[in-house]
């Protein structure tokens, strides 16, 4: 998966499903994957339920796309991002698409996105279809980018997910003939396995972070060796009392 800040991305935001309020989070996320050189929020701009955008449109340089909803009950925003997002895909030029919707009219839009040799990065509520999430590459629950209380030890977790059975599943698929696993490995297959997965659903900032606190894991650092304070981390199950 791609995860250089050179990698250009493509944010499209399905307005009638996103908050206006966490998109200026949203952004600095996305810069952690590339650098977004498409941004548009999609939507009727002329109905009053979308007035909370025009201060982030403005700040934020989002290029508006308008529009019209047609027919009741049917969602021309969807097929209207749909369109542009395969006629950028036709361009060429782009890494990745970032496509920020809670709507499962997607799923299909982002696997044929990644037949195509990019990366797709999802970003919606929790409330998001399963389908949606698994279709990306990585998938971002909003939640974890609006402000949350401190949490001491991270128990105060949004994510409701077995976390153990997923680390001790990613450890065994990385992990070297001496139990050791390199703690970068375990994340990309703990994202492989589960597209949503994020220390932060956990109340963690960063994966070294909730691996430590883990009881049944081992975490050992080994010096990169070149005169940096830099270290390798690697973790592995610890053995079971017999």
């Amino acid at each position: 998966m791609a995860n250089h800040s050179t990698d250009k991305l493509a944010v499209l935001i399905d307005a009638d499903n996103a908050q206006a309020s966490i998109i200026r989070e949203l952004l600095k996320e996305v810069s952690r994957y590339g650098t977004a050189n498409i941004k548009r929020a999609y939507g009727d701009w002329t109905t009053p339920n979308l007035k909370g955008w025009k201060e982030v449109l403005h700040e934020m340089a989002i290029q508006p796309i308008q529009q019209f909803s047609y027919t009741s009950g049917k969602n021309a925003t969807d097929s209207s991002m749909i369109i542009d997002a395969m006629d950028l895909l036709h361009i060429g030029h782009l890494d990745g698409f970032c496509l920020v919707s809670s709507d499962s009219d997607f799923t299909r839009l982002a696997t044929r996105i990644r037949e195509a040799g990019l990366t797709v990065f999802g970003f919606g509520q929790r409330k998001t279809p399963q389908a949606f999430v698994a279709a990306c590459d990585k998938f971002i629950y909003t939640e974890i980018l609006e402000p949350q209380p401190e949490a001491d030890t991270g128990v105060a977790q949004i994510d409701s997910e077995p976390i153990e059975a997923m680390i001790r599943t990613a450890i065994t698929a990385t992990a070297k003939d001496n139990g050791w696993a390199p703690l970068s490995a375990v994340g990309g297959m703990l994202v492989k396995n589960s597209p949503s997965f994020d220390s932060r659903n956990y109340g963690f900032s960063k994966l070294g972070e909730l691996v430590r606190n883990q009881a049944y894991l081992e975490i050992k650092e080994v010096s990169i060796g070149d005169g940096a304070s830099n270290t390798h981390i690697y973790v592995r199950l610890v053995a079971k009392a017999a």
